[in-house]
């Protein structure tokens, strides 16, 4: 947003018109025991050529690093316009539309949006957003359990094989609902959702089964068979995926015999840039028999006394200040301007060019793992279909390993010793459409001198022992 500064012309004209001399006026009532010191640790001012400069030499600190890591936030091209768009000051500033006569412009918006989403999801309905992707699956899990409270069913099926702070989140916000998650183990040779242990584990008060598609190693589940065996045991379904892979993929709503009931995720990769964190937003879709336990807001379309198109909340159904005890959340607003970015992306490629990015970042994630693979002392981990991510087992320590290799301007990927210890020598790396052959020769070439580095020091340190 621009800052425009008032002159010191400006100023005077305006204390002027309320009566006072100068702006310490405004400030009388404050005793001056209270008052802040000048800031002695400021310094002075500096021209915006010489601040240019300064922010460049800051971001040259930063460094250009060609980054191999996806594990829930990836790195597509975000076409110019729709930042440019979606800062302009009808959509960077404007908040939740509670008053939909002054809010049409927002709400036809999210409107799109919704429907935008629902067509990628093949589901009937869809929210006006959530925070992230963590809390749509724990919301998602608490609709679930209010779809199942009359049959007394308070568990879940999670499998290991979703996302680590997903299910972390999860756990906080739905323990205290008296809600349990049962963890099902992944196959230690596919890594997908090991079938034997579900059906060991289908106790009585099951309300539910998470399906992720793909799962945190971009491995792809057998979504219609899961899907299928949920529904013959009276389970609900929640699919976890991303949206990308569900332009190329067969979507949540066309799962098995029915579809899915519930489908979240995480709509960052939906022209959201990566930026230390956030922000993000979660999206929620759900069959239109579900939408009264669906938390957020839907907004929908109708006409007026004129005939002309209008906008409306249709569904508000987690408004705490209407509710409250009743609410369906206690989420308080959407992440809007996330959802605007995300419906001038969708809008500016289309279907097809969906479609596009998800196979050219299959493509590359291929080609990644082919160049990898030829280094000696690499191997594969998971033999299974997977999406734009794959994990990799690495014969070096993988700390040493992503020291060397950041130290050459590469972000080789993600550890999963911490959340994955039975994985501690196996890194997770993720490629997109953003990649192209020298990006990966260049990610093979310091993978091949890091190794033989780490073989190195190694050798040396045997023959001082």
């Amino acid at each position: 947003m621009p800052f425009i500064p008032h002159t010191d012309q400006d100023i005077q004209e305006m204390l002027e018109v309320i009566g006072i001399s100068n702006i310490e006026a405004l400030f009388d009532e404050i005793p001056a025991s209270l008052r802040h010191v000048a800031p002695d640790q400021i310094p002075a001012g500096v021209s915006e050529m010489e601040l240019g400069r300064l922010m460049r030499e800051r971001a040259q600190q930063d460094g250009g690093l060609l980054c191999f890591i996806g594990a829930g936030a990836y790195e597509h091209h975000l076409p110019a316009a729709v930042w440019d768009i979606a800062t302009r000051g009808e959509f960077y500033t404007a908040y939740t539309p509670y008053q939909a006569e002054a809010s049409q412009g927002s709400l036809q918006l999210i409107y799109e949006y919704q429907s935008m989403m629902a067509s990628l999801m093949a589901m009937q309905v869809s929210n006006a957003s959530l925070y992230d992707g963590a809390s749509a699956l724990a919301e998602a899990i608490l609709m679930a359990s209010r779809l199942a409270s009359h049959k007394n069913k308070s568990s879940i099926l999670i499998p290991k094989a979703v996302h680590p702070h997903y299910r972390q989140v999860a756990q906080a916000i739905t323990c205290q609902q008296n809600i349990r998650l049962i963890e099902v183990p992944y196959q230690k040779e596919t890594g997908q959702l090991d079938r034997q242990a579900l059906h060991q584990l289908l106790q009585e008060d099951v309300a539910a089964l998470v399906i992720p598609q793909p799962n945190f190693f971009g491995v792809l589940e057998e979504v219609d068979v899961l899907t299928d065996w949920a529904r013959e045991n009276k389970l609900l379904s929640i699919a976890v995926v991303n949206p990308t892979a569900m332009a190329l993929l067969k979507p949540p709503g066309q799962w098995g015999a029915e579809g899915v009931d519930i489908a979240c995720g995480e709509g960052q990769p939906l022209g959201v840039p990566m930026a230390s964190g956030g922000p993000y937003y979660g999206f929620l879709c759900c069959k239109k028999a579900h939408v009264r336990q669906m938390p957020g807001r839907i907004v929908g379309k109708t006409v007026d006394l004129e005939g002309k198109p209008g906008y409306v909340l249709t569904l508000q159904a987690r408004e705490q200040h209407i509710r409250r005890a009743k609410a369906t959340s206690n989420i308080c607003t959407n992440q809007g301007l996330m959802v605007t970015a995300s419906t001038i992306y969708m809008s500016l490629l289309g279907p097809e060019g969906l479609r596009q990015v998800a196979a050219v970042s299959h493509q590359r994630t291929r080609e990644m793992k082919q160049a990898l693979l030829s280094i000696p002392g690499i191997k594969a981990v998971f033999a299974s279909p997977f999406f734009h991510e794959t994990v990799l087992r690495i014969n070096k320590p993988v700390d040493y390993v992503l020291y060397q290799l950041a130290k050459q301007g590469i972000q080789a990927g993600y550890s999963l010793k911490e959340t994955y210890p039975e994985l501690s020598d196996c890194l997770l790396l993720c490629a997109t459409e953003t990649k192209n052959s020298d990006d990966i020769k260049r990610l093979a070439t310091g993978m091949h001198h890091a190794l033989e580095e780490s073989l190195s020091i190694g050798s040396k340190l045997a023959c001082q022992g």
